[in-house]
């Protein structure tokens, strides 16, 4: 009988410490686990550098860097940022119908003005006046929204292909265009695209796909 109790008693300490030890391992593999995520949690990341007007490298020196988004269709404002700076938006509230343009001192980047020519309301000889009276040697941003063409004369195109323009003499009804220049530019500008209206490859029912441009422009020499 005596044997039998020293038995149990043997047994009963047995388990409590066999529960012991696998409650004491339980213990440590939760620490652990909270240890390691902490130390996942806690490491330290450095964002890569957002590039100016997001493109993919940084301009080099002696450029600025750009990007012109036309508008969609009649709906949704174009965007112009020049050197980092979001110049002209829809959510800057200061975009319009007709050829938003972004005129910048060619030299020292910063911008001298920044409006839109209204070319379905407005009056051609007043954009023509406008074109006229940017200063030799300004950089020159341009970003369609509607339709450009109501209001575009001929002078008004020989203007913009003497900053360096080869695509303003075929712009046609609805197209979508963007264009970087200069006044009084000696060669043809490489920042131009145009997004034609045809009705067999619109995007958006009666207009085209937005058209976009970016890189680095130089700057003007003094």
């Amino acid at each position: 009988m005596r044997g039998s109790v020293v038995l149990q008693i043997g047994a009963l300490i047995l388990v409590l410490l066999i529960t012991w030890a696998i409650t004491n391992d339980s213990f440590d593999v939760h620490k652990t686990a909270r240890d390691f995520i902490g130390r996942v949690e806690n490491v330290k990341t450095t964002p890569a550098p957002k590039m100016k007007c997001d493109l993919e490298q940084d301009c080099p020196e002696g450029t600025f860097a750009l990007r012109i988004k036309s508008g969609a269709a009649n709906v949704v404002g174009p965007k112009i940022c020049f050197d980092g700076q979001i110049v002209m938006s829809a959510i800057n509230n200061n975009v319009g119908a007709g050829i938003n343009i972004v005129v910048v001192n060619g030299e020292t980047g910063i911008v001298d003005k920044h409006g839109f020519l209204n070319t379905i309301g407005g009056h051609s000889d007043a954009i023509l006046s406008y074109l006229k009276e940017i200063e030799p040697g300004r950089i020159v941003l341009l970003a369609s929204f509607n339709d450009l063409t109501p209001k575009m004369t001929d002078e008004i195109r020989d203007v913009l292909e003497s900053m360096g323009s080869t695509l303003i003499k075929s712009l046609k009804s609805k197209d979508n265009w963007v264009f970087a220049g200069r006044t009084g530019a000696a060669e043809k500008s490489p920042f131009e695209k145009i997004s034609v209206n045809d009705p067999k490859t619109n995007k958006y029912e009666k207009w085209p796909e937005v058209v976009e441009i970016s890189g680095c422009i130089p700057k003007t020499s003094s």
